[in-house]
């Protein structure tokens, strides 16, 4: 089995630059939601995990990350749980400190993981856990086609790296499917061509088209007024 190196990782973050949208700062949309901090870059929300070589090339690049030390006793269990893994826990200076270039690959992919429909990568969907913090789960219409493609196209690489991230997804997606199934709920998907379509419950992942105007209603409860 493949491995990931830190040169690798150099590859990633020069091949997935682009930000979900040019026009929206996802950021400032949702800061005020959050006590004017973005939920992604919230640690009390969500911890980075990274892979340890990706780390130690992040290390290379900057002084913006360091090793999370927790605050709290669910967050000393999920640290706990890394030990004998191949990830660590990190954290960044800040949100008003970050630099673009030097973000984690979890970093530049959320709110969205590869989504497998069996085992074919066929686009994007959202980490289900942050629905109703994260503004842009809420837009899905705004994610840019530059955006998709670099997300695709740099997860593809490391899966090709590495069979085990592929695996995880495959499992993630199926995880996601069961979720929704118990809610009797549909999800949104973002298909490689940047069309939409849902996965419907209790149906072994089948979809239909989704429209923009079925997305739209996504927003209801999560908009600000100038939204």
């Amino acid at each position: 089995m493949g491995t990931i190196s830190a040169r690798d990782y150099g590859v990633v973050f020069d091949g997935f630059q682009a930000p979900i949208s040019k026009i929206y700062n996802c950021g400032a949309k949702c800061a005020p939601y959050n006590n004017g901090q973005p939920v992604c870059c919230d640690a009390g929300h969500a911890i980075p995990i990274v892979d340890k070589t990706e780390y130690a090339h992040l290390k290379t690049r900057t002084k913006m990350w360091k090793p999370f030390v927790p605050r709290t006793p669910d967050q000393k269990a999920e640290i706990a749980d890394l030990k004998g893994s191949e990830n660590c826990a990190v954290e960044c200076n800040g949100a008003e400190f970050c630099e673009r270039d030097n973000r984690s690959l979890a970093c530049r992919s959320f709110p969205f993981f590869p989504y497998f429909d069996k085992k074919e990568l066929v686009g994007l969907a959202h980490y289900w856990n942050f629905e109703g913090l994260c503004w842009v789960i809420h837009n899905l219409t705004i994610v840019e086609q530059p955006f998709i493609d670099q997300f695709l196209k740099m997860h593809e690489f490391i899966f090709k790296k590495d069979d085990n991230w592929r695996v995880t997804y495959v499992d993630h997606s199926a995880v996601m499917r069961q979720v929704y199934s118990r809610r009797g709920e549909k999800f949104a998907i973002i298909m490689r061509d940047g069309s939409y379509r849902w996965v419907l419950p209790k149906s072994g992942g089948k979809t239909v088209p989704a429209t923009k105007k079925e997305l739209m209603k996504l927003r209801s409860g999560f908009t600000l007024p100038n939204d």
